[in-house]
């Protein structure tokens, strides 16, 4: 049964893996009216805009099939140097790329200030998160190492479940764009982050 839903699991993560890229090969070769871009046009001009949001929406095609490999047991023990290599892809791309042109790219978020604040805080958590599960690895310290690498997948996994539950809503309740906008921008990450406290709470009890 355990081994049913983690292929389940495994499944629907690819699934929607595979929506990412497809959403990111749009924008191949650099295509600024497309998209999502098509209502940032007053930012398009903006070149530290234009270059924030392309490296953040190419880094994605990295940050999370490698941060994926990170919770695998198996491959953990079977192919160490992997795991190992998969997850400095995981950390250096989401410290030097994702998370910074993430934040640069919250300040312009759609919604007003709550979605600002939401993406910009977003990227904060995601930044010192992935940090310090390279200080607690450096220091050996490989439990605080897992838990923070938990938090920081979860809120790699906000630019999946945002989408989702952009979905969902809309279909559901019909609101306006900027509403949606204003709702996601903290549902898309803070459930996630609850979702792997309680993990973390449930694997040390």
């Amino acid at each position: 049964m355990k081994a049913t839903i983690q292929y389940l699991l495994l499944a629907i993560f690819m699934f929607f893996c595979y929506l990412m890229l497809q959403i990111t090969l749009q924008y191949i070769p650099i295509n600024t009216d497309v998209a999502f871009l098509r209502i940032k046009q007053d930012y398009v001009p903006m070149w530290h805009y234009r270059l924030a949001f392309f490296a953040h929406a190419f880094s994605a095609i990295f940050v999370l099939p490698a941060g994926f490999t990170q919770f695998s047991g198996k491959l953990r023990r079977t192919y160490p140097a992997v795991h190992r290599i998969m997850g400095w892809v995981y950390v250096g791309t989401t410290l030097l790329l994702a998370a910074p042109t993430g934040f640069v790219i919250g300040l312009y978020a759609n919604g007003g200030l709550s979605s600002q604040i939401a993406f910009c805080l977003l990227a904060i958590l995601w930044l010192y998160f992935t940090a310090m599960s390279v200080v607690s690895i450096k220091k050996k310290d490989f439990l605080a190492h897992e838990r923070w690498m938990v938090r920081s997948f979860a809120l790699a996994l906000s630019a999946i479940t945002l989408r989702a539950w952009k979905y969902v809503l809309v279909a559901l309740f019909h609101p306006k764009p900027m509403d949606v906008y204003i709702v996601v921008a903290w549902l898309g990450w803070v459930l996630n982050l609850i979702v792997a406290e309680f993990i973390i709470y449930k694997k040390s009890t």
